[in-house]
């Protein structure tokens, strides 16, 4: 299990690895973002996209998923999230891209008043397979703590970013 004490300011990671299929971007937008440069062919052609585009919302809840596998493969004792601080769409993402994560943990501090919690913040950026960044955002986490008692009084951990 990967513990709140095992996580270092300025890890860096790549990951993830997501096809985007022109049935599920129709289908979240249908149900989520009805827009029509989401769900018509004609109606996305005469816009900036040119063609049918994910919704960003869509592209984050694609994201969090490549977050979640992750998570899992490294066992991590993630507790949830309290929010992003910073969320940015940077290119549309369409049927056929398939997108990757690249994120670097920025920050971490064990919360005062919940000592069996530590709070995390990192970059990330979403890239297609082109390796334009389509996404970026700056996360917000809450992990478990191994060891309270251990931890506890330590300074917090801040990038010299």
């Amino acid at each position: 299990m990967r513990y709140f004490e095992d996580l270092e300011v300025g890890t860096k990671q790549a990951f993830g690895h997501y096809e985007v299929t022109r049935e599920e971007v129709i289908e979240f937008a249908s149900k989520y973002d009805p827009q029509p440069f989401h769900l018509d062919d004609d109606a996305a052609a005469k816009t900036h996209f040119g063609r049918i585009a994910a919704s960003g919302w869509h592209t984050c809840a694609m994201t969090m998923s490549m977050f979640v596998e992750q998570f899992r493969k490294e066992q991590s004792a993630s507790l949830g999230s309290p929010g992003i601080d910073e969320l940015r769409w940077l290119k549309p993402v369409h049927p056929g891209d398939t997108l990757r994560v690249e994120a670097e943990l920025i920050e971490k501090r064990q919360s005062r008043t919940k000592p069996h919690m530590g709070f995390t913040k990192s970059r990330q950026t979403v890239f297609n397979q082109h390796g334009e960044p389509v996404l970026t955002m700056i996360s917000n986490g809450i992990m478990a703590v191994r060891d309270p008692e251990a931890s506890q009084g330590e300074t917090p951990e801040r990038s010299p970013h």
